[in-house]
């Protein structure tokens, strides 16, 4: 019979789930629980662990104490079934106290027992001593111990030498016994050293009230929330140029790069990541009117009041911009292919579940494990993209159509071209049938060349000199060293003003931009065209700036 409870746990405040009064509970029985579900978030986790245990007939209260101090109480909820009616009553969870340590009393406990341990070390020095006598005299020749130096009768060696052997027995028997007492001194005074350096303990203990119609066999599911656990997403792309007879295609591999630090070690789970933000609360912010006033003098203070030290504190918005402002290691990728599990994605219209197959197993203290969650293989087209105002060198570039039903998240790309490693990028967030950019590396069959025809510093007026100029031309010129038609994309920058004494204007001379503003950055300017094998191409490229006599002008970037 299936049961299912959702119970508030605080460690201050315990909810009944039943409508009724419930009965006083049984003796406590302790349970054991394992790990067997995870599913990570980008800023979380949940977990689930499994409890078996054999329940007696009538009320119990289970006690788990192998919970992580770091889960959040407010998230444990319990279900679970039996052969049987079952009944969860309240749930609680609270930190489990150390027995209090009477320091005094333990020290004074120590001293006794190593006063104690140091009779006995001396009785056991004696004996050895009275033996190491026993066996000199047992070496020693009996002639000559007589009273005038003569030899003893045959019959007073015998005496001597029993006496020497009983000396020796009880000297050995002496020994054995206060070596005994000595190891359980010692096994006292370490578990009362023990008891003296005891640590808190560093599990949290749930406490579960069940009701059980008659003696079964019960399988319980707690599952609650913790903090400290994370993915971020990582992608391998990989490229293949094609040839004659073979278009270019990009495999694109998502990884999940999990790490966890919650306290307690996740041993052969079932594993999964999500793309829900747990962090973020259900719904949006609500916002305050806005006043538009002149500004208030600050108003005098009394010297010497309290609120001449106050300080403002960071407003919420700022301390979560610096929160999330925190920097991110970057983790390094295989660089070899191999095979590799796919999870299972659940996908639905707010978030993705990937399922990893199998049993995964991560430390709390392991560091980052990568797993592969996904991957596709999309047609690819081709071009090359420069910005020789910064950099003469061409870049191969794919675009492709994000064909996936799963929003791909902003992350690191490890870039291969033909199976080779040519270096990391990042992607942005791009949705289904969003178009995807990435660059992958130099192609030096492509020369880019750039040189200034023209700079020219003056004035401007007819009779009378009323404005200083910036008069610039450049010419680009791209050669094509395939033996394949290419597309090639140069990108330049015509400088912006923000103040209408400033002037600009791109000269007729210019080559026409297949784009202005690209990527919505003023001035940014696109040329797209189609090269053949061999072929070589020239962009002109001229803009002058006009400003008034009096004033001087600089051009910097955009902030």
């Amino acid at each position: 019979m299936r049961i299912t409870a959702r119970c508030l746990a605080t460690t201050s405040l315990v909810l009944v789930t039943t409508a009724f009064a419930l009965p006083s509970w049984a003796a406590d029985l302790d349970a054991n629980s394992a790990i067997d579900t995870v599913t990570v978030y980008p800023d979380g986790a949940t977990v689930t662990r499994l409890i078996t245990i054999d329940l007696p007939s009538g009320d119990t209260t289970l006690v788990a104490k192998d919970f992580p101090l770091g889960l959040d109480t407010s998230s444990i909820r319990v279900e679970g079934e039996g052969g049987t009616k079952l009944t969860i009553g309240t749930i609680d969870a609270r930190s489990p106290r150390a027995a209090p340590v009477n320091l005094p009393e333990l020290d004074k406990r120590i001293e006794a027992l190593n006063d104690q341990r140091a009779d006995l070390q001396g009785a056991i020095d004696s004996a050895n001593a009275r033996r190491k006598f026993a066996e000199h005299f047992a070496e020693a020749s009996p002639v000559g111990i007589g009273e005038k130096g003569e030899a003893r009768p045959i019959a007073e060696w015998r005496a001597a030498f029993a006496a020497v052997g009983e000396e020796v027995a009880s000297a050995d028997s002496a020994v054995r016994d206060a070596t005994r007492k000595l190891r359980e001194i010692d096994r006292q005074i370490a578990q009362l050293d023990v008891e003296r350096k005891a640590k808190p303990p560093s599990k949290l203990e749930v406490r579960m009230d069940i009701a059980a119609a008659a003696a079964t066999k019960a399988t319980l599911r707690v599952t609650y929330n913790v903090r400290n656990a994370r993915w971020l997403p990582l992608y391998d792309a990989r490229l293949d140029t094609g040839a004659k007879d073979r278009k270019p295609q990009l495999e694109l591999v998502r990884r999940a790069e999990i790490t966890q630090s919650t306290g307690e070690d996740w041993s052969n789970v079932t594993l999964g990541v999500s793309t829900v933000r747990i962090s973020r609360g259900g719904s949006a912010p609500e916002l305050n009117s806005l006043v538009a006033q002149y500004p208030q003098p600050p108003r005098p203070m009394a010297l010497g009041t309290a609120s001449d030290l106050a300080r403002p504190a960071a407003p919420a918005p700022m301390l979560r911009k610096m929160e999330a402002a925190r920097s991110r290691e970057e983790f390094d990728l295989p660089a070899q292919r191999a095979d590799e599990q796919q999870a299972v994605a659940e996908i639905g219209d707010f978030q993705a579940t990937f399922k990893i197959p199998g049993r995964v197993s991560l430390g709390a203290a392991e560091g980052a494990k990568s797993l592969k969650i996904a991957s596709m293989n999309v047609p690819a087209d081709l071009a090359v993209r420069a910005a020789p105002v910064m950099d003469t060198t061409a870049f191969l570039e794919a675009s492709f159509k994000q064909t996936d039903d799963t929003t791909l998240l902003p992350g690191k790309v490890a870039i291969y071209r033909d199976g080779v490693f040519v270096g990391r990028g990042k992607i942005s967030a791009s949705a289904k049938d969003d178009i995807v950019r990435l660059g992958f590396g130099a192609d030096d069959k492509i020369k880019i060349e750039r040189a200034v025809l023209k700079r020219n510093e003056g004035s401007a007026g007819l009779l009378v000199t009323t404005s200083k100029t910036d008069e610039r031309s450049f010419k680009t010129t791209v050669r094509n060293g395939h033996d394949f038609p290419i597309k090639v994309t140069i990108e330049d920058q015509l400088p912006v003003s923000e103040n209408e004494d400033i002037v600009v204007e791109m000269l007729p001379s210019s080559t026409q931009p297949t784009v202005s503003n690209i990527r919505d950055k003023r001035g940014v300017l696109e040329w797209s065209f189609d090269t053949k094998p061999g072929e070589a191409r020239d962009i002109n490229f001229a803009w002058r700036i006009r400003w008034p006599k009096d004033k001087s002008v600089v051009i910097v970037p955009a902030g």
